[in-house]
């Protein structure tokens, strides 16, 4: 009796393991930006906001553990991919079995279409419309027929996901109407999101190519891809400063700039040698940007400038 116990309390540690938690700030993240924005022009919806973030977190854990599951079906994750040096493939290492982590996502994903029913029938019905274009894109994200990751389209895609979608919905549930603000301040955020995909393409080029899949790194190639990289971090810190001038952010955004530092040291490191934690590095500047964003929506509440 104590071993089966024991038994069903690894599995459980070992589907949240396979849901790669820690990705999860980025989510979150989109989402009280564009609630922030939303508490703008009214008041703070706790209730709602919370149930929102349930259901984002839902929906990131399925995206990840589909994506695991159709990059083991169509073997682009071997045992030799560079994922698997610093992160458990869920397949790969004996934890689950294809058909169990499929329906590991099946059930994520059922509470996800719930919770979004809810917001759109008892908020807005723009949120089914979006909520229904994010969870197709992350589920065609590396299911067949359409497979875009492996057409070089998943940093679009990712960044349209983490960015406008997100932001778009979160802020639609607080206010019930579309914002034109939510939308322009999302950019930065998404961008930064959709670097993390880039990192992790520039750093697998070598093993993507043998697997016959085409990525932005492939097609660009290491130094063009590293160019683009640096580029695309620049123009996100750019773009918020101009947010400032235009008057769509308070002074207080640009704390984003205490971040500065480690997004120009990691440019520096990827222009030298890509490392293997490429992806994690940039998806913890990336969380560095956004909560000091939100500091900076929070401090132009209390002290106004």
């Amino acid at each position: 009796m104590e071993a089966r116990q024991k038994r069903s309390s690894w599995k459980i540690i070992d589907a949240f393991v396979a849901t790669r938690p820690w990705s999860f700030a980025m989510s979150l993240i989109s989402v009280a930006i564009a609630t922030l924005v939303a508490a703008e022009d009214g008041p703070f919806l706790w209730g709602w906001f919370i149930l929102v973030c349930v259901g984002i977190v839902c929906f990131h854990a399925t995206a990840n553990v589909l994506n695991d599951y159709f990059d083991t079906l169509h073997e682009v994750d071997q045992p030799d991919s560079p994922t698997a040096r610093y992160r458990p493939q869920p397949i790969l290492t004996g934890m689950f079995t294809p058909r169990q982590l499929l329906i590991e996502g099946g059930l994520l994903g059922s509470v996800t279409i719930a919770i979004g029913l809810i917001l759109a029938f008892e908020r807005a019905l723009a949120v089914l419309w979006i909520g229904m274009a994010g969870f197709l894109a992350s589920v065609f994200y590396t299911a067949g027929p359409v497979k875009y990751k492996y057409r070089a389209w998943g940093e679009v895609f990712v960044f349209l996901m983490w960015g406008p979608l997100m932001f778009e919905g979160a802020y639609v549930v607080q206010r019930q109407v579309l914002s034109l603000k939510a939308l322009v301040v999302s950019v930065p955020f998404g961008v930064l999101v959709a670097l993390v995909l880039l990192a992790n393409n520039i750093r697998d080029i070598a093993y993507d190519s043998r697997q016959r899949i085409k990525t932005v790194g492939i097609v660009l190639g290491h130094l063009r891809a590293v160019y683009l990289y640096a580029a695309l971090i620049m123009a996100a810190y750019a773009y918020v400063v101009a947010e400032i001038l235009a008057r769509v952010l308070s002074p207080w955004a640009l704390l984003v700039l205490l971040s500065l530092p480690k997004a120009i040291g990691l440019v520096r490191e990827l222009a030298r040698k890509v490392p293997d934690e490429a992806d994690a590095l940039t998806a913890q500047l990336n969380t560095l940007f956004g909560l000091l964003l939100i500091a900076g929506l929070i401090m132009a509440r209390v002290v106004p400038l």
